[in-house]
């Protein structure tokens, strides 16, 4: 990660915004979500997140501030069934993303996520083909009417919420974690 963060400073100077947004799903509980899994994910979307904000946060500190956005989920405060991995890693995201915001206000730097619900991307399209060959449509539609809204989310909606969390316009906000999931954490009963 350092080397990255070296280069961007050595093409533009500076780095004024850290978006954390890689991250994978694994389906399985407590008692089958197998050791080499559960660390797989720790490794990538919890070490993952710790790594960028490592090499990142010295840099935005000696430069007098900067944005930390994390991609977080819903997972991290719902529970998901058959999502124990998962949803661990997410809710560690939420709690560095409050940590991160805490111990680093006095330096400018502002920290915030996003906790989508589903999101209509390719992942979900692969998901469905290699799970449940010659029923995509029905089970994409199925996953769709879970959410109260009726259908998925769309990455483009997320990333305008990004924009704004990472702009100027949003200077006063820091610490908080905003669902973008078509009422699913409060609608859902």
């Amino acid at each position: 990660m350092q080397s990255q963060v070296d280069a961007a400073i050595a093409a533009i100077g500076r780095v004024d915004i850290l978006v954390n947004s890689a991250g994978v799903s694994h389906i399985g509980r407590a008692d089958n979500t197998s050791e080499e899994d559960f660390d797989r994910i720790v490794r990538i979307n919890v070490k993952g997140v710790y790594n960028c904000l490592h090499a990142v946060i010295p840099v935005m500190r000696s430069q007098g501030g900067g944005v930390v956005l994390n991609i977080c989920s819903v997972a991290a405060t719902a529970g998901l069934n058959d999502r124990f991995a998962y949803s661990m890693s997410k809710g560690a995201v939420l709690s560095m993303t409050l940590s991160v915001a805490k111990d680093y206000i006095n330096d400018g730097i502002r920290c915030n996520c996003v906790s989508p619900a589903r999101v209509h991307t390719a992942f979900v399209d692969g998901f469905l083909s290699r799970n449940y060959p010659g029923r995509e449509a029905e089970v994409f539609e199925k996953l769709s009417k879970s959410q109260p809204i009726g259908r998925m989310g769309r990455p483009e909606e997320v990333a305008s919420l990004a924009l704004y969390l990472c702009s100027e316009e949003a200077a006063f906000i820091t610490g908080c974690d905003y669902p973008i999931d078509g009422g699913f954490l409060r609608l859902n009963t």
